[in-house]
């Protein structure tokens, strides 16, 4: 165990980046050009079992958020000269017909709604919120992350391709784990790390597109009233406490509203 953490702190200094917004620096053994092929093979794969939603109001509306969200994402990439984290990204929105509450974004920019949180988001406004923070898991790099701790925790590897061939049932498996999919006690930690930072960046995002960031809190008061204001505890719970987020939210609003009022102006 000694050995496998002293080369994950070797790792991490020499293999670092930094999350765009709020500039934390991260582990990054996985290049987009690794990550992004298993995403794209993955997000087919979902989109062929779907069913995909006929609904064709709700299905544009996705799409037409999403849209605005990426042309924030590259805004705000160019402004601050790292539009190069975007190569290799080929952005995709599609509504999903299942009663699920849920959303997420491979990286690459692959987005999935599924038709049971749409009811939940109630609008244009509601459907950002939600875009926002999902984008901003790809953007952060936070799969990549994720996979990156998971290799040198599990298989003392540092690259896709070492791991690939010396067990590339268990990488596949890694790479699940790291977009969302299955989770270890272990891992909580950084996953809450990594919502409440897709949290913040998302409010950025969906300022700049021109949505209001205040609707975001409205948005997981009716997620908490949804669930009854029941969660496990918050150290058990891979998403931090609805009223963590809340409050978080409220105190980040004031920075986001700068972004708001100039993509208004």
């Amino acid at each position: 165990m000694r050995s496998l953490l002293l080369i994950a702190c070797i790792l991490f200094l020499a293999e670092c980046a930094t999350v765009p917004v709020t500039g934390r620096r991260q582990l990054n053994l996985v290049s987009n050009e690794e990550i992004i092929p298993l995403a794209e093979s993955q997000y087919q794969e979902v989109l062929s079992t779907g069913p995909l939603s006929k609904n064709t109001v709700q299905t544009a509306l996705v799409r037409k958020v999403g849209l605005r969200i990426k042309d924030a994402v590259e805004e705000y990439m160019e402004q601050n000269n790292i539009s190069d984290q975007l190569v290799g990204f080929n952005w995709e929105f599609n509504l999903i017909d299942q009663e699920v509450v849920n959303a997420w974004c491979m990286p690459g920019g692959k987005v999935a709604f599924y038709t049971g949180i749409m009811p939940i988001c109630q609008d244009e406004q509601g459907i950002a919120v939600v875009m926002g923070h999902e984008v901003a898991h790809a953007i952060a790099n936070h799969g990549r992350e994720r996979m990156s701790q998971a290799l040198v925790a599990e298989m003392g590897l540092s690259t896709i391709g070492a791991a690939m061939g010396e067990n590339p049932t268990l990488t596949r498996q890694i790479f699940m784990r790291s977009i969302g999919i299955g989770t270890q006690v272990g891992m909580l930690k950084f996953s809450r790390q990594h919502e409440s930072e897709a949290d913040k960046i998302g409010l950025i995002f969906m300022a700049m597109a021109g949505y209001d960031p205040s609707e975001a809190p409205k948005f997981w008061e009716r997620m908490k009233s949804l669930s009854g204001g029941e969660q496990p505890p918050e150290w058990l719970s891979t998403h931090p406490s609805h009223e963590t987020r809340i409050s978080d939210l409220e105190k980040a609003i004031p920075e986001a509203m700068k972004y708001y009022e100039e993509a208004n102006n």
